[in-house]
């Protein structure tokens, strides 16, 4: 390291951070230490020339964390103080070979914890995870050691209560912690929810809105995070009341692993995990994925795209990602393929490390947006890439964002010295709806282009093909995976021609199970089986061609106009930045008619040169598009809203537009932190007076409960076993009259027939006390054998003739299952909760069979009956009362088919699936689109 000063270190600091800010178009101005960099115009990539100007000249190495976190000349400061000498890192020899085959047969397997565990066992010492650390070097993490770090996790999990279904958030970086972080949840039965990790401190009040709402939506129990985030982790518990702990990853690890009798079984209908798009705004979707979906999606596209045991795949891709975490990660976990990872901020501040490291390990499949390819193409000089061998590369993915065909040809030509074959470069289309993967070229063909006439596409919604100059072009993702289905539709749902653009509906075993906690949405996307993606596309030569978002689609005089082009040509103006322009649509309200708004980001203050720019985007759309904009607005860097990933969020440009918020500036962090910790006190001071409130409520219940059921008791003891079923309804009635929480019961024309087997979800222990309230008299209840044991409830228990079993999935249990039979032929209805246990989270849990093989045997109906708001009342592992609605809806009962274990098993979803429909609450298994219940006559 180059000896300096302190003071002549802030000098040579000061003058670097200028002489930048003046190639990005700023002025020279007085630049302080105290300064952001934010605020000096110097964004992700000015961020990456900035540090590498500091390394060569303080002759050290700065570490991506540094690079991605600091956030003022001072910060930079104090590391390069305590910074070691430079240390170039070794060149890494070619590597070849990864280690013998593994002679797994992933087919065999049904679930994401199968994967690990037949890898963990049969292949323990082969190296799955070859992570690039901040030294240059590479952390190797076998199978084996996956699998014993996931356990670790798993039962730390246990240990702090987390029980099967209940959903855990992951916040943490790409590091090897989220690799047994996702799979140790898994283990222990949850349910992983991986979320982005805050990385800068300018975003920390929107960062805070935006993951609360995610994490209410997925009612997480438990925050698994990093030593740097956990503050601001613990501020977010305050805005989540369902979250119980926040807990690092080093804390959570156990001593011991989980053992082998205890990992959940998980089926291949259980959740796998929940992904929320980085995008998500005031009601976020989370895309709730089965196993099944996973392994379905993953054995399709691997077929797509050739993955043989010689293939290896590198990602520098968000974990968080359904690219990275499903599309790279667990497809080389199921194939048995090496992957080497490395951090998004080491691509983004370096991009040739992606490609260095392609050539070491002779990488054959890696993906990523379209940005990464133009990034490539434009940041990378020849000199870094001196000797870059990329002839392994064999698939080259472009997708989860639109796909330009000039970045496909600069990229192609770019890298064809060093090896790169145009071929493989390969624009693919998918979505989270889909899992990941929906459409792929076939391999070894050049990237396809389509060039459409522009006048008949945006006038007619045709993609006739034409060579004249006004035309526009748009590159073919190639067919749908094997036993997936795409469809182009209009309005009606009616299938259109080849070349008519419409929306792309889609289906197959990919498909989500639903929106978690979000059955509205879930209807709205679902048609018939199909789901709707959102996206426009024209199918040609049974390739589907992505044309844009129907949300971002602009309409003006009479012509169908795409922000993504509209945002590539003003990109291209001089001044503009590149990738930092929205274009969207906004309703003039004097006029009525749609007006085009561009907002652009750029670095140039003076009023003249801005005047300039605004012409030459004019003539920039104008030229090729013969319209102008409506209003062309140029704001200062960081202006336009992007999502973590990178994405233009048009709609919330568009909502700042129409608010007035464009080119406001973000408060400073610090002031931030003082705007959440006041949220976050009056969120507490809100929260404390609703326990009083919540206190006097349940004390006020406890004296009506308390003053009526001795009495009750009593009479129970010495009444009739009738006359003690009637006042135990009665006292029901009762309680619920006076504790002010409306119920409404619709279906009650369904009690009439006996006997059958009332079925009902089970969300809270008020549960039982509706039901009570409600079903015949004669009508006796199921429940665990410990519930009949307790001094003063086996009064109760004894006399109503309520039935005992040893365990809730009673199928199994001989002399439980005579004696529900016996009662059930004596003409008297049988209660039973199929899920057999609730949870705090909401969610519909999966079905034991027992009760349904006892319908099937005796040939009597099942009458599902759907409770909702009782959680919201008393939720599991709370205390205290609230006010609350209640609706029970009583459907029909249904009759068993037919004799056999398949009739079990559709009795089974039949009930299920009604229940589903008016329980309020999603399900946690199978989900499939409902109809939209109809409004039964209020009785």
């Amino acid at each position: 390291m180059k000896k300096f000063s302190h003071d002549d270190m802030e000098k040579e600091l000061i003058a670097i951070t200028n002489q930048l800010v003046a190639e990005l178009g700023g002025s020279r101005r007085e630049i302080k230490l105290t300064m952001s960099l934010q605020r000096l115009g110097i964004d992700s990539l000015a961020r990456a020339e900035l540090f590498l100007r500091l390394e060569r000249k303080f002759d050290i190495t700065i570490p991506d964390r540094i690079i991605a976190s600091a956030e003022t000349l001072q910060e930079i400061i104090d590391y390069i103080q305590q910074a070691n000498p430079r240390v170039i890192p070794l060149q890494h020899n070619v590597i070849k070979e990864h280690g013998q085959y593994s002679s797994v047969d992933p087919t065999q397997a049904h679930t994401l914890i199968d994967i690990l565990l037949l890898y963990g066992e049969k292949s323990p010492d082969k190296a799955h995870i070859y992570f690039q650390n901040e030294a240059g070097g590479e952390d190797i993490i076998t199978y084996e050691q996956l699998l014993q770090s996931s356990l670790r996790v798993a039962q730390g999990l246990k240990q702090r209560g987390l029980r099967e279904g209940e959903t855990v958030a992951i916040m943490l970086p790409t590091h090897p912690s989220f690799f047994s972080t996702f799979f140790g949840i898994l283990l222990a039965g949850g349910i992983p929810v991986p979320i982005y990790p805050p990385f800068r401190a300018h975003m920390l009040e929107a960062y805070a809105q935006l993951e609360s709402r995610i994490l209410q939506n997925a009612e997480v129990r438990m925050l698994v995070t990093f030593e740097q985030a956990e503050k601001l982790s613990h501020l977010l518990k305050a805005f989540v009341p369902s979250l119980k702990e926040v807990i690092t990853h080093e804390e959570l690890i156990a001593p011991l692993p989980l053992a082998s009798s205890s990992i959940f079984k998980a089926r291949s209908d259980h959740a796998a995990f929940i992904q929320y798009t980085s995008g998500s705004t005031a009601a976020p979707k989370g895309v709730l994925l089965s196993h099944y979906n996973l392994l379905s999606n993953i054995r399709a596209y691997g077929k797509a795209v050739a993955v043989t045991p010689d293939s290896v795949a590198v990602s520098w891709l968000p974990l968080y990602h359904d690219m990275g975490l499903i599309g790279m990660w667990l497809g080389s976990l199921y194939y048995g393929i090496p992957l080497i990872v490395m951090t998004p901020f080491s691509f983004l501040t370096r991009p040739e490390r992606w490609l260095w490291a392609i050539h070491h390990h002779r990488g054959t499949h890696s993906g990523a947006p379209n940005f990464a390819y133009e990034l490539c193409v434009r940041k990378i000089e020849p000199a870094m890439i001196e000797g870059l061998d990329l002839s392994s590369w064999g698939m080259a993915a472009n997708g989860a964002e639109k796909v330009y065909p000039a970045t496909l040809e600069a990229f192609a030509k770019k890298f064809a010295p060093y090896g790169f074959k145009r071929s493989a470069l390969m624009p693919v289309y998918g979505l989270a709806e889909s899992t990941v993967g929906l459409a792929i070229p076939p391999l070894g063909r050049e990237f396809r282009i389509d060039t459409v006439d522009r006048k008949k596409f945006e006038e007619e919604r045709l993609a006739e093909p034409s060579h004249s100059k006004n035309t526009l072009e748009f590159a073919a993702c190639g067919k749908p995976l094997e036993n997936h289905e795409i469809r182009i539709v209009d309005e009606k749902d009616q299938v259109l021609p080849e070349r008519h653009v419409g929306n792309l509906h889609f289906r197959g075993p990919s498909s989500m199970q639903g929106y978690y906690n979000n059955p509205q949405a879930t209807q709205a996307v679902f048609h018939d089986g199909w789901i709707d993606s959102g996206d426009l596309a024209y199918l040609a030569d049974g390739e589907v061609f992505i044309t844009g978002r129907r949300k971002d689609l602009i309409i003006k005089a009479g012509r169908n106009l795409y922000p993504a082009e509209i945002e590539e040509l003003v990109g291209n103006v001089e001044g503009i930045r590149q990738g930092c322009v929205a274009a969207f649509g906004a309703v003039d309200q004097d006029r009525n008619t749609e007006q085009l708004i561009v907002v652009a980001e750029t670095r140039e203050k003076n009023p003249g040169q801005r005047e300039e720019i605004i012409e030459k985007i004019k003539q920039a759309i104008s030229t090729p598009l013969d319209i102008v904009p409506d209003q062309i607005l140029l704001v200062a860097p960081h202006v336009v809203p992007k999502t973590s990933s990178g994405k233009l969020q048009r709609a919330a440009c568009k909502t700042m537009y129409l608010e007035g918020r464009l080119g406001k500036k973000p408060a400073p962090p610090w002031l931030q932190v003082i705007r959440l910790a006041g949220k976050w006190l009056m969120k507490k001071i809100t929260d404390a007076v609703s326990i009083l409130l919540r206190w006097i409520y349940t004390a006020y219940i406890a004296l009506m409960a308390g003053t009526t059921i001795l009495p009750l008791w009593l009479f129970v003891y010495l009444a009739s076993p009738q006359a003690a079923a009637k006042a135990c309804r009665l006292w029901t009635k009762f309680l619920l009259k006076v504790s002010f929480c409306p119920m409404k019961v619709t279906g009650l024309e369904h009690l009439t027939q006996s006997p059958v087997i009332f079925a009902a979800n089970h969300a809270s222990y008020i549960d039982v006390v509706v039901a009570l309230s409600i079903v015949p008299p004669d009508t006796r209840f199921v429940g665990k054998k410990e519930l009949f044991s307790a001094p003063f409830l086996r009064t109760f228990t004894h006399k109503l003739g309520y039935l005992a079993v040893d365990r809730m999935d009673f199928s199994k249990g001989i002399e439980d299952t005579q004696r529900i039979e016996a009662t059930l032929k004596q003409g008297l209805s049988v209660f039973i909760f199929p899920e057999g246990t609730f949870g705090y989270a909401a969610g519909l849990r999966p079905f034991r069979l027992g009760a349904f093989k006892i319908a099937v045997e005796t040939q009597i109906p099942v009458c599902p009956m759907a409770l909702s708001g009782t959680r919201t009342i008393l939720r599991e592992e709370e205390k205290l009362l609230r006010l609350g609605k209640i609706t029970v809806t009583i459907c029909q009962p249904i009759m068993p088919k037919g004799r056999e274990w398949q009739d079990v098993v559709q009795l089974r979803n039949d009930v299920r699936s009604e229940i589903s429909r008016y329980c309020g609450e999603p399900s946690l298994d199978l989900i499939a689109a409902q109809p939209i219940a109809p409004k039964l006559p209020h009785t």
